[in-house]
């Protein structure tokens, strides 16, 4: 269940019902026994019990869609949560969550065509963003709990490449998304742990993957990681500065990008 590869990149091939079964399970299992009111500092104002809530909720949401199937944008995000009274149930809350998720993914086939708000018009586009949804968040609850954060390779290179594929229709949640233009500036993004190149244009009327691009494509700016690292910086939970990460040609625009492609 992978989006189709573009020319010049090999996606990762990851088992996104899989993977989101188990990045629940791993969610719920580190905030089983944690404070619901601790702080979650990647997430500003928000506590455990807010992250837990966010992302049952999403997985919730995201199934009503696949059940309906829908063909056009949704008009409300209203869905019966059954959320728990007390904080203390979210835990298993989140884990029947996806439950409900898997009961979704096995109803709607993944080359369904479905409205979906980024590139891939199919119903795998949902079970692609629930997982890393999921995932980032989990690591967010990690974080504030001070557990160091581990993250399969093979998904994290999947999880870059769905970040950078649908960034460029995310403005409608992420104003500051439409700033980056530009006037053919490349910035690449390179997995130093296994397969993993993106090349990103930016151009006069927005940005993209460049489907041309090979690894010997020369960029304006380049950073380097491993695909942990990597998927981590695109969601800001890294700074690009971090020492794990090297940096090469024009900083400026490695600045721009950054300040403007919060997701």
């Amino acid at each position: 269940m992978t989006t189709p590869p573009r020319p010049g990149h090999r996606p990762a091939q990851v088992d996104h019902p899989a993977a989101v079964a188990a990045e629940t399970a791993r969610f719920a299992a580190v905030v089983a026994a944690a404070d619901p009111a601790t702080p979650v500092p990647t997430c500003p104002g928000w506590t455990l019990a807010d992250l837990v809530r966010h992302a049952g909720s999403v997985q919730r949401w995201f199934s009503v869609l696949l059940h309906q199937r829908v063909q056009q944008p949704p008009r409300s995000r209203e869905v019966d949560l059954q959320l728990p009274a007390d904080p203390a149930g979210y835990p298993d809350w989140l884990a029947a969550s996806a439950e409900v998720a898997a009961t979704a993914f096995a109803a709607t086939g993944p080359d369904e065509p479905m409205y979906a708000w980024g590139a891939d018009q199919h119903a795998r586009f949902w079970a692609r963003r629930m997982l890393f949804e999921t995932l980032v968040h989990r690591v967010d609850a990690e974080l504030a709990l001070g557990v160091e954060p581990s993250i399969d390779p093979a998904t994290a290179a999947d999880g870059v490449d769905e970040f950078l594929v649908n960034l460029p229709f995310a403005t409608l949640f992420a104003p500051d998304v439409a700033k980056l233009r530009g006037a053919g500036e490349t910035i690449r993004f390179r997995r130093t742990d296994g397969d993993g190149d993106w090349l990103v244009r930016l151009r006069p009327d927005g940005f993209a993957l460049d489907p041309a691009a090979t690894s010997g494509t020369e960029a304006d700016a380049t950073v380097r990681g491993t695909a942990a690292d990597l998927l981590l910086l695109v969601y800001g939970r890294l700074p690009h500065r971090a020492e794990v990460f090297e940096l090469d040609g024009d900083q400026a625009l490695l600045d721009h990008w950054f300040a403007h492609s919060a997701f």
